[in-house]
This record gives structure tokens, sequence and C-alpha cells, in this order.
């Protein structure tokens, strides 16, 4: 199944967003080294890289997931093909941190950070309005209006 474009669009800035905060990272990692804390090596390299592309395959397959869920049209058959895609997508990120803990020539550290990356993105996304889309600016949802109550008293549990 190929992802719909706009889907691919989102795939597209989400990696871009982890990509950045993927060199971000490797510039702070340099900056500890210089100030003498930690060292930069290729691990740290490798670790950003690895958790960079895992975070993009991440939300990559949570949208072709989403494509898929929407084509099923039973709620419980559709409900249980997102929890075994969330499992799934789990269980890889959890394999890439055991992996990078037991493999010498990768940093853990850099490998799990880059893992925030996208929920940092989809978050500044929002914060900045850029995740509505525009038909929804320009004809926002109406609000239910807000019906008049009569004031009653809620007393506390100590009064009477």
């Amino acid at each position: 199944m190929k992802l719909q474009p706009a889907s691919r669009k989102e795939v597209r800035r989400i990696a871009a967003g982890t990509c950045a905060g993927g060199v971000l990272l490797l510039l702070v990692f340099y900056a500890l080294a210089l100030a003498g804390i930690g060292t930069f090596d290729e691990r740290v390299i490798i670790g950003v890289l690895g958790g960079c592309a895992v975070a993009i395959l991440n939300f990559a397959l949570l949208c072709l997931t989403v494509q898929k869920a929407v084509r099923i049209g039973e709620q419980k058959a559709m409900k249980a093909f997102i929890q075994g895609s969330y499992n799934g997508r789990l269980f890889m990120q959890a394999a890439w941190i055991i992996a990078a803990f037991l493999i010498p020539q990768i940093h853990v550290i850099a490998a799990a950070v880059p893992m925030l990356f996208p929920n940092l993105m989809i978050f500044f996304l929002q914060a900045g309005g850029k995740l509505v889309t525009p038909g929804a600016r320009r004809n926002p949802p109406a609000q239910p209006e807000e019906e008049e109550e009569e004031e009653e008293e809620h007393r506390g549990p100590f009064e009477v």
C-alpha cells in the first residue's frame, strides 16, 4: 500500500523535523564533548542516525495503519487492527533501544532521544496551527451553545 499524498506530506514534514532534531542532538553531544562531558565519536553518530530512522519509520507505519484502518468497516475490527499495529510499532522501538544497549558500537542515549522528535515536531506544528486544514480554519466547527443553568447551591462535604 502506498501513502496517500496528504500522508506523504506529513511524513516528509515529520522526517525533516526529526532530521533537524538529530543534527541538533549531534551538536549538543559535540558541545558536551568539547566541555569534557562524554565523548563524541562514531557511536553517537550511529545512534542518532538509527534513532532518527526508527522514529521516521514508526511515523510512516502509523500513517499506513490509519489509511488501512479507515477502509475497515467494522468498528471492532478497526480497533483490533490499530491496536495490533501499535503493539508492533512499540515492539520495534523497544527492540531498537535494546539493540542500542547491547551493541557497544551504538550510544544508547543518542539512539533513544531521536524517538521523541516526531512528538516534538507534532507539538510545534499544532502550536503553530500548521496541522489544521485550510477548510477547518475558514469554517471552524460550531460551538455548542451553553445553556443557562439554574444556579444551585453546591455545598461542600463539611457544610450544612
